[in-house]
């Protein structure tokens, strides 16, 4: 029971993170529009990591494919931490947002452990660790 409202508590957490700024890059806000020009990828990029995005809160919604919610959070968390490495830095504004990147990416991870069960290749990552302990 512990486990499972620790689980649901860093699903909705990665959903806030995520949908907080999906509106901003639907509709061009300066903010976005700015950093993906940066990037390179405007307006196409921000279109379709908005779209991911949001397709990643939908399936951390849902109980039975909360996993795969979590497995694209994390991949886009990732880009999005690569992103403020090495181009848009942690300045100001943009150090808010690289840090939400830091805990979706992390709280991404936790949901992905808890319901390792339901992506076959990660359950068996973490049975093959788990045995090469007790070795």
């Amino acid at each position: 029971m512990k486990k499972n409202i620790i689980t649901w508590i860093a699903q909705i957490l990665v959903v806030l993170i995520l949908g907080q700024t999906l509106f901003a890059k639907f509709t061009g806000a300066p903010e976005p529009v700015e950093l993906f020009t940066q990037l390179g990828m405007e307006p196409t990029g921000r279109y379709l990591i908005g779209f991911l995005e949001l397709v990643a809160c939908l399936l951390l919604l849902s109980n039975g494919s909360a996993a795969l919610g979590a497995i694209l959070a994390w991949g886009l968390m990732s880009g999005a931490i690569i992103g403020h490495i090495t181009e848009i830095g942690f300045q100001g504004d943009r150090g808010i947002l690289g840090s939400m990147a830091i805990a979706a990416w992390l709280l991404s991870l936790v949901v992905l452990y808890c319901r390792k069960e339901q992506v076959p290749f990660i359950r068996a990552v973490f049975r093959l660790s788990k045995n090469e302990l007790h070795n």
